[in-house]
């Protein structure tokens, strides 16, 4: 039975993320859906979307006062002085400071502009945004925080986010984890999260003792899961508005087009797709050792490059089982496809569960750690835990994965569960609920304040 919607037409909602692909593009599907049954949409981001967002017949709002992130190819450009940070860890404390942040406040100031033209009943935005808790508690407006990576929260039974490690339910792998969440807190990330603390107490907001994964969570009216809980790890104190909602994945056209498709298709038994996504411009990294592990051998390779370098890669490998692209609909190729070799997108990899199709990651910044350490705990495929692994890793990582039936098991009855869900609707539900428990507290509100001044 089809759900009938009790948003009133009209509803004013104000999308917003962070400026980068995987923060921008999972909202997408969502937005159109929204404004398809009559919401007035409109979105706060970078200008790098704005044409994007032009398509989708969405009004756009430019970032003004905040330095646009997304402006540069990389984020050294932005921000010159992160050169001198060596290491995971002081590279990511940098980034959350700088590009997260400090922008919080700037973002805070455009939206209020945006008010006053857009007075919006509700904010959507991804879970990295960081004028939620302005939003929130300063404007009284409910923000609903889609978290587009893997749920970051706190957790009495894992080690803290932004790691990469994988839980252990064990007595003394608790205790370990008890501790690296001590560390994490008290010398790790300490200091993103004191310097967000004095953002927020400088607008009289209270952030308690929250972690810097906490706050924006905790801030947040509801928070909405891309996923589901078969791809996160099990916690026994998860958030009560905190809600799985199923992949959430980038608005796509009704095909009005051919699919994608190449007649070496048919000429080949296994299938390998690499990918690097559209931000990662080192081909060396990933694509680069790939061809050379698979060129010339029994397998298709199919490389997808997202613009870069495509076609210096056909002339370096110009084999007869290689096919190098730009771009080619993940739709259309992933059902031909054996094996994904990628660095960990958090869209990319949630495709390739949808598809049932296992893989070979290798990622660590930006967060891929954790979405590749969710990779190999579940036994999707195999975690090479690197950012630029060799041909030999690749090769048999890949071999090891089309030889064995245990990673298409596992990612074949996870990509059963996600099928269970309808990402736009859940939301729309939420939305709906939230909407009405607002409007029935006000009506509460007014008529008791009626009753105070008989």
């Amino acid at each position: 039975m089809k759900y009938i919607s009790s948003i009133q037409p009209g509803t004013k909602i104000l999308f917003a993320n962070f400026p980068a692909d995987g923060h921008f593009n999972p909202l997408t599907g969502l937005a159109v859906h929204l404004k398809n049954i009559g919401c007035d949409v409109r979105w706060y981001t970078s200008k790098t979307y704005a044409e994007k967002i032009a398509r989708l017949d969405i009004p756009f709002y430019g970032l003004q006062r905040a330095v646009d992130v997304s402006a540069h190819a990389e984020i050294n450009d932005v921000f010159p002085e992160r050169k001198k940070y060596k290491g995971q860890v002081s590279k990511l404390k940098f980034d959350m400071i700088n590009a997260f942040i400090l922008r919080s406040t700037e973002y805070y100031e455009d939206i209020l502009e945006i008010y006053e033209e857009f007075p919006f009943q509700l904010m959507i935005a991804d879970i990295t945004f960081g004028a939620i808790p302005f939003v929130e508690e300063k404007m009284n407006i409910p923000v609903i925080s889609i978290s587009v990576v893997p749920l970051p929260e706190t957790s009495k039974d894992l080690a803290p986010s932004g790691l990469g490690i994988t839980p252990s339910y064990s007595f003394f792998g608790k205790i370990k984890q008890s501790f690296l969440r001590f560390i994490a807190d008290e010398l790790l990330f300490a200091q993103p999260t004191k310097v967000m603390w004095g953002l927020l107490a400088q607008h009289g907001i209270d952030a308690g003792k929250a972690n810097i994964f906490d706050i924006l969570i905790q801030k947040s009216t509801l928070v909405l899961q891309s996923g589901t809980p078969g791809f996160e790890y099990k916690r026994s104190d998860l958030s009560s508005h905190v809600h799985f909602i199923g992949p959430l994945l980038p608005y796509t056209k009704k095909k009005e087009r051919e699919s994608w498709y190449n007649e070496k298709l048919s000429h080949y038994d296994k299938v390998i797709l690499v990918t690097q996504g559209t931000i990662e411009k080192d081909i060396e990294k990933l694509i680069v050792p790939t061809l050379e592990a698979f060129k010339n051998s029994d397998c298709l390779v199919i490389a997808t490059t997202g613009g870069a370098y495509t076609e210096e890669l056909r002339k370096r490998y110009p084999e007869e089982n290689i096919i190098i692209e730009d771009f080619i609909p993940f739709d259309d190729v992933m059902p031909y496809a054996d094996v994904y070799v990628s660095n960990g997108g958090y869209g990319g990899v949630l495709l390739s569960i949808q598809h049932q199709l296992p893989m070979v990651v290798a990622g660590v910044h930006e967060g891929k750690n954790e979405i590749n350490a969710r990779v190999g705990y579940f036994d999707l495929g195999i975690n090479l835990k690197t950012e630029r692994p060799t041909v030999l890793q690749l090769r048999k990582s890949v071999d090891a994965v089309l030889q064995s039936d245990s990673y298409a098991k596992n990612v074949k009855r996870l990509g059963k569960e996600f099928k269970q869900y309808d990402p736009n609707e859940i939301c729309e539900k939420y939305v709906a609920q939230l909407l009405e428990n607002q409007i029935s507290y006000k009506e509460k509100a007014n008529s008791y304040q009626a009753e105070v001044l008989v």
